[in-house]
């Protein structure tokens, strides 16, 4: 247990931050569902999969690679199925999109896992900042592109962060997704993690079915990959002070875990959670009219985007 973790109780929930994706998942029988989670290949994806495929979920695992996919696939304690999907091609999205209709099987969640964090310099591709584009434009594409796949209790959970609260003052810098005006590592990084809980909080005012759920989760903060873009000097500071104050990787991936497949989950739409419980968000975080704005405007980016 970490030294932080010393200090943190259980909340209204029963977990909390030391609870682990074993620990809030025990005892359920997940036999028949189907999990899409995406970044499957390591860290908190890689552990999310290997915990519900041990609950007897079928998991399809997404990498960038299909050799990534199915290599972290067969490692899977159960059924786990790859599949390529890099979010910052949509070309690769669609792609993954086309695969999911033609396997044909309802979705029960889609877990959008995968990111990249803090690049140290701006880094463009399609014309947007590489950040914004993989981790928020990316996931939206495949998640709407999936409505149609969902379950009638289907749920979407979206990891985003508490460095939500470090994006712009404005929220979303609409008139600089290239970067090209400004460009700081975290403020990036923030900037997309917002997007992440705003696409949440919107898509849960647009589900078809009333049992249809969409959440963002802050997992926490963990020495993963996701980390390996970080100055030489930082990612060493992680690497020494981890086992003291960072929650492991089971401790991370147990909010995604239990928002995603969780009884008591089945009923909250639109809500962010910490240390598997609603948590609040940074004022941007809940704002509608924020989030009605970036959803238009990130369809606007897919249309013309090929």
């Amino acid at each position: 247990m970490s030294v932080v973790g010393i200090f943190k109780r259980t909340g209204a929930s029963g977990f909390g931050y030391n609870s682990t994706a074993d620990q809030v998942t025990q005892g359920l029988d997940l036999g028949g569902r189907t999990v899409l989670v995406t970044g499957c290949n390591s860290g908190l994806g890689r552990e999310t999969m290997r915990v519900l495929c041990a609950r007897g979920a079928r998991v399809i695992g997404a990498a960038r690679t299909l050799e990534k996919a199915a290599a972290a696939c067969n490692d899977a304690p159960g059924e786990a199925l790859p599949l390529a999907c890099e979010l910052s091609e949509p070309a690769s999205v669609r792609a993954a999109i086309a695969h999911m209709r033609r396997l044909g099987t309802p979705l029960d969640a889609v877990i959008a896992n995968a990111g990249i964090m803090a690049l140290p310099k701006l880094v463009q591709k399609h014309g947007y900042e590489l950040q914004f584009l993989t981790n928020h434009v990316g996931h939206h594409l495949l998640v709407t592109g999936l409505l149609d796949r969902l379950a009638d209790t289907g749920r979407v959970v979206m990891l985003s962060s508490g460095a939500h609260r470090m994006a712009p003052p404005e929220g979303i810098q609409f008139d600089n997704l290239s970067g090209e005006k400004g460009y700081t590592p975290w403020t990036a990084y923030g900037q997309s993690k917002l997007a992440n809980l705003l696409f949440a909080r919107h898509l849960a005012t647009r589900l078809a079915k009333p049992g249809q759920t969409a959440n963002a989760v802050h997992p926490g903060v963990i020495g993963t990959r996701l980390s390996r873009h970080l100055h030489p000097v930082p990612r060493a500071v992680f690497s020494a002070i981890g086992p003291l104050f960072l929650k492991s990787v089971a401790q991370g991936a147990a909010t995604q875990c239990y928002v995603a497949v969780h009884p008591a989950t089945a009923a909250q739409r639109g809500q962010y959670f910490a240390d598997c419980n609603v948590a609040a968000s940074s004022p941007a975080g809940a704002d509608a009219s924020l989030a009605a704005a970036l959803w238009e405007r990130t369809e606007a980016i897919l249309a013309n985007l090929r």
